[in-house]
Order: C-alpha cells, then structure tokens, then sequence
C-alpha cells in the first residue's frame, strides 16, 4: 500500500517564515532554518520551502537561505518560487532542493515544463498551481488578467474547462483565465512529476481543504496530487488524503499553521491519522 505524505510547508518571505490568511496578512513564524530543523526532528516525510515573493518581486529565491535549510534536514526539500530558467531550477538542486516547484513560469511559458522535466526528470519537478473560485461558475471583471496575452498560449493548450476553478499566478495576485483542471491536466502530461494545488480561497483559515477541488484535480491527472489550503486538523487532512467516494483523492497533505503555531506536532498528526485509517508512515517516537 502506498503510504500517504504529511507536508509541512515553510512560506517565505524576506527570509523567514510567515503564514497569512488567503495570501495576505502575513505573520511572522520563525527563522526558516530552525522551523525546517524541527520539521525534520519530528520525522516530516518532506518539508516545501516557497520565496513566495520572488515571481511578485520579480527577483530570484534567496538561495543562501535555501543552501542553509538544506543542511540542517535529511528528509526531501522542494523549493519553489521566482523559478524562470533551467538555470534557476540547476542552481537550486546546487543550493541543496531535492525537488524544484515551478508557477507563474510556467503558465507564461508552457514549453518551459517540458524543457525542465526533460532536464531534471518528471521525479525532480513539481508544478504548483493556486487555485480561486469562480463566481458562478464565470469569470468576473476581476478575474480578467491584466495581460490577457501573457497566458494565451497556457490557456490554449489547457483548453477551455469547465470547472468552477481559475488559475492565478504571481503568489495568487493575478488571475490568467485559465481553467483549473485543465492546466493540471496539461501540466501532468507536460512532465510535471507532482501537482502541489492550492485553495486560495481556504489558504490559512483551518477551514479544511476544498476536496471538491482535489478530487476534481487527482480523478484528471496520472500523478500525485499535494493538497494545500486549509487544514486545520487532523481530520482535515484524513479527508483531503481519504481515497473514498468524499475524500480529496491525494497521495500528501500540505500544511502550515497548525504545525508553525504548535497546535499540533507531525508525529501527533501522524498518529492520529493512523487512527483514523489512513496509511502513514509511523513516527519513531
């Protein structure tokens, strides 16, 4: 039986940790080097690092930050945010990721993920994708990108869609118009290895994760599925991770403020997932 991943994930911005409500509002949660230490005492199967930033600020992760958490932990590194080039993805596997996210780059550019998986391999490479509700079912005036043409090409290949959900790019502040089960699907046979997928709409609120959405995505795609935005729980998580007829259909969970602000340790949610039938990796103590 394939054992399901718990996430912790590690938000950063100007070099430590934060956490916010629906991407904003964010609050200071530690250096990002001793939150990842203690992630990894706790037996996390991996931890996810994002500049969440960078693609705003339009500048390039901080690797020196990066190089620093990779030394402290043992178990898998993704890092992501500000990725433009091959050579952003190379010198982050250099600065110690053991897998690299991809975003805003790649719903620019969609030739780009074919490039990178050929590069590093579909196992190296996770596409991060945030999520937004539509507003009956359609875009609204705020929802039309502000450069329309900048994801013509994404919005092609992906296809129309007919999902209630909408890509948004440059850490959730620009929406593109582009479908969200359709960009997945388009990014799982473009190479991605991994679909990290985030509900803005549920990010930080401990609300629990919107499994219509994931279920949506991982019935679409032939590769994991990471769900993100929302849990506040451990029971949040046993339904995002459930396979059944409710569930979210995914192979980990991600999640940030109920380990940042100790409300739960990894090994305490592990245990408590077991209990609830799903199967995880136990913790050692």
């Amino acid at each position: 039986m394939l054992l399901k991943r718990i996430i912790p994930c590690l938000d950063v911005e100007r070099g430590r940790v934060v956490k916010g409500v629906r991407y904003e509002g964010h609050v200071d949660a530690g250096d990002p080097v001793e939150v990842a230490k203690l992630y990894d005492e706790q037996e996390a199967d991996e931890i996810t690092f994002l500049d969440i930033s960078a693609s705003h600020e339009e500048r390039r992760i901080l690797l020196d930050v990066v190089a620093r958490t990779a030394e402290t932990v043992f178990m898998p590194l993704t890092v992501g945010g500000g990725v433009r080039s091959l050579g952003d993805i190379r010198d982050l596997l250099c600065a110690g990721a053991d897998k690299v996210s991809v975003m805003t780059a790649a719903v620019r550019d969609p030739d780009f993920l074919g490039e990178a998986a050929v590069k590093i391999g579909s196992a190296n490479l996770v596409v991060a994708i945030d999520v937004r509700r539509r507003e009956g079912g359609a875009l609204v005036a705020s929802s039309r990108p502000r450069d329309g043409s900048a994801y013509a090409a994404a919005r092609s290949l992906a296809g129309a869609g007919e999902s209630p959900w909408e890509v948004a790019t440059h850490g959730g502040r620009e929406p593109t118009g582009i479908d969200a089960v359709a960009w997945a699907r388009f990014a799982a046979k473009a190479g991605a290895g991994e679909i990290l997928l985030t509900s803005m709409d549920r990010d930080g609120t401990k609300q629990g994760y919107d499994l219509e959405l994931l279920r949506a995505v991982a019935d679409a795609v032939s590769v994991p599925v990471i769900a993100s935005g929302g849990g506040g729980s451990p029971e949040d998580l046993a339904a995002a991770l459930d396979d059944g007829a409710q569930g979210g259909h995914c192979q980990a969970a991600l999640a940030a403020s109920i380990f940042h602000f100790r409300e739960w340790s990894v090994g305490a949610v592990k245990r408590r997932l077991a209990q609830l039938g799903i199967p995880v990796r136990p913790p050692s103590r």
